[in-house]
Formats: C-alpha cells, sequence, structure tokens
C-alpha cells in the first residue's frame, strides 16, 4: 500500500482512483500536443511524463526510486546503480527498430519509479518510434501474456519482444484512437481496467 495524496488506505480504492485519475492526465498529454516537445529517448522526458500522469496521487511522481523493487522473480536495477544505468540509457542509440527496443529493454530493467514504470514507458517508446520511424506500436495487436513473458526474459534474450512489437507497428503516428488503446491497455497488462479511456 503506497501512501498517496489521495489519502486512500485500501490498495484496490486506490487502484482505481489511479487508473481513473493517470488515464484522464494521458489523454490531457495527447490532446495538449506537451508530448511533441519532450526530446525522444532521453530520461528527462521519461520524468516529464511520469510526473504529469501521477503528480495528483504520489509525491515521488518523476523522481528517481529510492528502494529496491522486484517483480515475481525479477529484480530491477538496483538502487544504487540506478543514475548511472540510467545516464548509460540516455546514450544507447535509437534510429533502428532494434535499438530503439533494446533501449526499452533497458528501461524497463532499470524501472526508474516506485510505481507506473510500465505506463509512461510505453508512452515514452512510442515517442521513440515516433520521431525515429514515424510509427507507433498498437499496442490492442499484443497479447497480454506473451508480452509479458517475452518482457521477462528480454534481459537475456531480446528476439521474442522484438518480434511482437514488430507485429504490432503501425503508422498511425497521429491517431487519438490507437494512443488511447496503449493507454487502454496498460492497464490490463496489469490485471486491471475499470475505466475505458475514451469515456473519460
Amino acid at each position: 500500500m503506497l501512501e498517496n495524496k489521495l489519502g486512500i488506505l485500501n490498495s484496490a480504492d486506490l487502484a482505481r482512483e489511479e487508473e481513473r485519475i493517470s488515464k484522464k492526465k494521458a489523454i490531457e498529454l495527447f490532446e495538449s500536443g506537451m508530448l511533441n516537445n519532450l526530446d525522444a529517448g532521453k530520461f528527462s522526458s521519461l520524468q516529464a511524463i511520469h510526473k504529469y500522469l501521477f503528480e495528483d496521487i504520489y509525491d515521488f511522481a518523476g523522481e528517481i526510486r529510492t528502494v529496491n523493487i522486484s517483480k515475481g522473480n525479477f529484480r530491477f536495477a538496483p538502487v544504487m546503480y540506478l543514475e548511472a544505468a540510467l545516464g548509460n540509457i540516455d546514450k544507447m542509440p535509437q534510429s533502428t527498430f532494434d535499438e530503439i527496443v533494446e533501449k526499452y529493454v533497458e528501461m524497463n530493467i532499470a524501472h526508474p519509479f516506485r510505481e507506473g514504470n510500465g505506463r509512461s514507458t510505453r508512452i515514452w517508446l512510442d515517442l521513440i518510434f515516433k520521431k525515429e520511424l514515424r510509427k507507433v506500436v498498437d499496442w490492442s495487436k499484443v497479447d497480454k501474456e506473451d508480452y509479458l513473458l517475452a518482457m521477462e526474459r528480454s534481459p537475456i534474450r531480446d528476439t521474442e519482444i522484438k518480434h511482437i512489437i514488430k507485429k504490432a507497428l503501425t503508422e498511425d503516428i497521429n491517431s487519438r484512437e490507437v494512443y488511447m488503446k496503449g493507454i487502454d491497455h496498460s492497464y490490463y497488462y496489469e490485471g486491471y481496467t475499470t475505466f475505458k479511456a475514451e469515456d473519460l
């Protein structure tokens, strides 16, 4: 149970409110054009996205985590190496499809925030694809189980996640509908979705 600005003490209630608020904020990000002003592929841009999505919910929005975290059997980058890892990710090339996905995999391993990494990083990934390849991911074409298993294995072997993402690329880069599918699927991947983005 994370401390939050909403004063919510029940984890299920917090999950629902977090989803509702951050989805509304994600829609605002798209409609305001703010995303177009961010430096694609830089950690500072991921920080800006995370802060915008979660600043009404958590004090740590946009701030690098200060605790070690894990998911299942996977431990994300230790705090003591996190800033160095993020500096190295900033320097990674991103001009080809393979380079972009490799950068995404490294950012997932870093998992720089206490909560909300997946949602923020998918938006960040699409910014890179949009700038470099004039494509984005249609997340509705990505199977949840295949994606989660591929991401779990990606630090050792990234072939699967590259295959999954490549099949889901679309040239419909300015589509509000495609973007909102990504918002809804971010919550679907994490095991809950209550609010459809288009209904907010």
